[in-house]
C-alpha cells in the first residue's frame, strides 16, 4: 500500500462522506476506494469510518486523524515542490558547438540571459567534430551537416552553402579559370583535415559529385586557418557562405567561379530526446534558439 496515496484516499472520502463520490474524484473504482480505506484502518489499528445502509461518518479516531493527515498531505506537496524548484535552474547544462560567426557574442548573450540563476553552470565545448551526447554527457549542440539526426529534437537555423573562394590578388596573378577542371588543375588549394579520421574533407562540385585538386599547398584542422590561407593568397578554400560572409562583402575573398553552385547544409541547434529532460535545458535551448535566430535571420 502506497502510505501516502492512502492519506489521500482518506482525506476525500472524509470530505465527501461517500465512496463513490470519492472514486469518482480519485478516478478509481468504488472497490479500490473501500480496499485502500480498509488497508489503512488495519495499518492504523482503529476504525476512521462508521458506516450504515445509508451513509457514511467518520469515527471519533477519524476526526483526530483528519487534521493531521491533510497536514501531512500538504508537507508532502511542499517537500516535493520545493525540491524541484530548486533544482530546476541549478547544475551543469553541456553544450558541444562549432566555431561559427559571432559565436562570442552568441556565448556573451546566452550567458547574460542567465545571469538570474547563479548555480547553473554552462559547460561550453569548442569543436570542430560533434561529441557523443552520451559519452561526453552532451545536453545540447550547434552544429553544421547535410541531414540532422532525427533522433535528436532540431531547430534548423539556416541554410549553409559550400562556396569555393580564393583573394582577388590570386586569381589575377594565375588568370581566371575557365571552369572548374582549370580551377582544379592550376590554382593551389589548402586542404582541411578531420581531426578523426586525419584525412582531408572531401571537395564538392555540386551536390553529390567531388574533385580532387591537383596542388595542395596547405593544410590545417580550423575553417578560419583556413580562410586567413585564402587571405593571403596563398589557396584557394572550400569553406562557407557562411563564414566567409564579410569578406565576401569586403571583396577581399571572390569566387573564381562565380556560376557555380555547391552542397547546401543546414546550420542547426539540437538536443538529444529524453523520456525527461530538466527544465534547465529546456530553458537554455529556447535561449539559444532566440539568439541564434536573431544573429542569423534577416
Amino acid at each position: 500500500m502506497n502510505k501516502l496515496d492512502a492519506l489521500k484516499f482518506f482525506v476525500i472520502a472524509a470530505e465527501t462522506l461517500n465512496f463513490r463520490e470519492s472514486s469518482i474524484k480519485l478516478s478509481v473504482s468504488p472497490s479500490v476506494v473501500t480496499r485502500t480505506i480498509a488497508e489503512l484502518e488495519k495499518q492504523l489499528g482503529e476504525p476512521l469510518f462508521k458506516r450504515n445502509t445509508r451513509s457514511i461518518f467518520l469515527t471519533s479516531f477519524g476526526e483526530l486523524f483528519l487534521p493531521r493527515a491533510r497536514r501531512l498531505l500538504e508537507d508532502a506537496e511542499k517537500l516535493f515542490q520545493t525540491a524541484k524548484d530548486d533544482n530546476e535552474m541549478k547544475g551543469i547544462v553541456r553544450i558541444t558547438s562549432l566555431r561559427f560567426p559571432k559565436h562570442e557574442q552568441v556565448l556573451y548573450e546566452l550567458l547574460t540571459a542567465l545571469r538570474p540563476y547563479p548555480e547553473l553552470i554552462i559547460d561550453w565545448r569548442l569543436d570542430m567534430m560533434k561529441l557523443d551526447t552520451i559519452e561526453h554527457r552532451i545536453d545540447i549542440g550547434i552544429r553544421v551537416g547535410r541531414e540532422p539526426n532525427p533522433n535528436f529534437i532540431i531547430k534548423n537555423i539556416t541554410q549553409v552553402e559550400h562556396i569555393l573562394v580564393a583573394s582577388p590578388e590570386l586569381v589575377a596573378r594565375l588568370g581566371a579559370p575557365t571552369d572548374l577542371e582549370d580551377l582544379r588543375q592550376r590554382y593551389p588549394f589548402s586542404g582541411l583535415i578531420n581531426p578523426e579520421t586525419q584525412k582531408i574533407f572531401e571537395f564538392m562540385s555540386d551536390a553529390v559529385n567531388t574533385f580532387v585538386p591537383r596542388h595542395i599547398e596547405f593544410y590545417c584542422t580550423d575553417p578560419y586557418a583556413e580562410i586567413q590561407a585564402a587571405l593571403a593568397g596563398k589557396t584557394v578554400i572550400q569553406s562557407s557562405d557562411f563564414i566567409c560572409r564579410e569578406y565576401l562583402a569586403s571583396g577581399q575573398l571572390i569566387k573564381p567561379l562565380p556560376e557555380l553552385r555547391q552542397e547546401k547544409w543546414q546550420f542547426y541547434l539540437y538536443r538529444p530526446y529524453q523520456t525527461m529532460t530538466p527544465k534547465r535545458v529546456t530553458v537554455i535551448f529556447s535561449l539559444l534558439e532566440q539568439i541564434l535566430r536573431k544573429h542569423f535571420i534577416s
